[in-house]
């Protein structure tokens, strides 16, 4: 029976690709046949895709103009005009056009084979940091994982849920508020101090993914914080340059993490992690907009652009932009899905071959 379970599976995701790579177009460094069954995703807001909906935080942002390029011009709760990371990495490897939030109550059981997304707004390694923002920590998402694991098992049994966990693409996007946090000193700890002791938050993370039977992980860094349109706004001078020391502190903590993946890589057997540059895909962009079609790089496209997000970008406070393609970020925080798009390209092509 369980042989049986595998191979009806195995038919359903040749079926499934069969019919959605004639409308995805793969990026040239991945071979035809090179395929995960799912992504399951861990992390903060560049990762939510909705889950905060469901939760009794103020990190929300299911209302207008949240959403205005998502299909229908709905607000979905994610952080942004548009698809966010998780949805145009799934809809470039070809597994489905958006990654549903794990907490959607309309969850089909076709749609936990594909891959869900357990990240929330406000999250970070540091529970603290989870609990002070009532968003879900990192080992929330991991008990949800496991609840999620369960859940394949009564769907398609033992053998159908391992090929799922142990090909699948596990995304983490996470540090994005731990980092801001050590350069405003909320803990009583220098940067380096404090930064280390996130890494070490973050390494145990990754070997409970390990643990989980989790085995291809991809880890996106942290964007050059003092360059974000709300960094800029109270930490940039009157010129609204780009605060260094939140810039610093990124760096650090980017150069931290990137050193525990390549040192897990070779201790976990068989494990694959591989660490993706946001800081400098995105600072690329910031520095030299006109060669990517921005107009507008230090500022968002909702009401001012130079400090609103979350609830202080709203429908009834803030205008939007005219013309949302020419911007970079679409709020002071968060960049636009144009911009996430081509940040995703390069994840595609430099990252993803690695984990092959």
């Amino acid at each position: 029976m369980k042989q049986y379970s595998l191979i009806l599976f195995l038919s359903s995701v040749i079926v499934f690709f069969t019919t959605t790579t004639a409308t995805t177009t793969l990026p040239a460094s991945l071979s035809s046949n090179a395929t995960f069954p799912a992504l399951i995703v861990f992390g903060d807001s560049y990762a939510d895709t909705g889950n905060n909906n469901y939760l009794n935080t103020i990190a929300k942002c299911n209302y207008p103009p949240y959403g205005i390029n998502f299909e229908g011009g709905t607000p979905t709760g994610r952080f942004g005009d548009g698809e966010v990371f998780p949805d145009l990495i799934a809809e470039g490897l070809g597994i489905k056009r958006t990654i549903p939030a794990s907490l959607d109550p309309s969850l089909t059981p076709q749609d936990l084979l594909t891959g869900v997304s357990f990240a929330s707004g406000g999250s970070g390694f540091n529970p603290r940091i989870s609990q002070s923002r009532s968003a879900l920590s990192m080992t929330d998402q991991l008990k949800q994982l496991k609840e999620y694991i369960e859940k394949l098992k009564q769907n398609g049994g033992e053998e159908t849920t391992d090929y799922i966990i142990s090909k699948s693409l596990f995304l983490v996007v996470a540090g994005s508020n731990d980092v801001p946090s050590a350069t405003a000193g909320n803990f009583q700890l220098d940067v380096p101090s404090y930064t280390s002791s996130v890494i070490k938050l973050a390494s145990d993370f990754m070997k409970k993914l390990y643990g989980y039977g989790a085995r291809r992980i991809l880890v996106v860094g942290v964007p050059p914080f003092g360059c974000l349109p709300s960094q800029r706004t109270l930490g940039g001078g009157l010129q609204r340059d780009c605060d260094q020391n939140y810039n610093d502190a990124s760096k650090l903590f980017n150069s931290k993490l990137s050193s525990m993946l390549d040192s897990l890589s070779e201790t976990l057997q068989d494990a694959k992690l591989v660490y993706f540059d946001y800081y400098n895909s995105l600072l690329e962009i910031i520095q030299s907009p006109q060669n990517y079609g921005f107009e507008v790089a230090d500022r968002g496209c909702c009401g001012t652009g130079l400090i609103e997000v979350l609830w202080l970008c709203n429908k009834y406070t803030a205008s939007v932009c005219p013309n949302i393609s020419a911007y970079l970020f679409w709020d002071g925080y968060h960049p636009s899905e144009r911009a996430n798009r081509i940040i995703i390209s390069k994840l595609l092509d430099k990252s993803i071959p690695m984990l092959l």
